[in-house]
C-alpha cells in the first residue's frame, strides 16, 4: 500500500506540475516579432539579454558575472563561481546549477549591517532596504580598469 499514490498525492502533483507550467510561461514569455518565446525548441537558442526595461524608464546597470571580474580582496578575480553538479545530460531529472561567489563582487549593495556593527547585531540585512531607495536618477560612469 505504501507505494500507491493515495488521491490526493496524485491531485498535489497535478497542480504543482500545473504551476510549474504557469511559472515557465511567465517566465519566458512571448516575445513580440519572434513568434515564440526564448525557450522554443529550435537550433538557433540564444537568449535574449535586456537590459532596458518599460519603455525605456528602467536601465538594468548590474554588471554580468565572469570568471575574471574584479571581487573583494582577491587579485585574479572572481575564478570558478558556476557548477552544474545535477544535469540532464547525465541522468539527473533537471538542470541545477549551484553558484558561489562572495558578497562583495560585481554590482552589489552592501547591507546597512555592513559598516555598523549595532546595525548588524540587529538585523539590518540587504532585505530590510526600502527598493525605493534603490530606484530613481543615476549618474553611471564607465571607468576603465588601469593595469599597473
Amino acid at each position: 500500500m505504501a507505494d500507491k499514490l493515495t488521491n490526493s498525492q496524485i491531485l498535489l502533483l497535478f497542480s504543482n506540475l500545473l504551476l510549474l507550467t504557469v511559472a515557465a510561461n511567465t517566465a519566458y514569455p512571448i516575445i513580440p516579432g519572434t513568434g515564440g518565446s526564448d525557450c522554443s525548441l529550435s537550433d538557433d537558442l540564444t537568449p535574449i539579454r535586456r537590459e532596458v526595461y518599460d519603455g525605456g524608464r528602467i536601465f538594468d546597470i548590474s554588471h554580468r558575472y565572469t570568471t575574471n571580474m574584479p571581487t573583494w580582496e582577491k587579485a585574479e578575480g572572481l575564478g570558478q563561481f558556476l557548477w552544474l553538479p545535477n544535469s540532464i545530460k547525465n541522468g539527473s531529472l533537471a538542470n541545477n546549477s549551484e553558484m558561489k561567489l562572495p558578497t562583495h563582487t560585481g554590482t552589489h549593495v552592501d547591507a546597512p549591517g555592513h559598516v555598523f556593527d549595532h546595525y548588524f547585531d540587529a538585523g539590518f540585512d540587504v532585505d530590510t532596504l526600502d527598493l525605493e531607495v534603490l530606484n530613481g536618477p543615476a549618474l553611471l560612469a564607465d571607468v576603465p580598469e588601469i593595469r599597473t
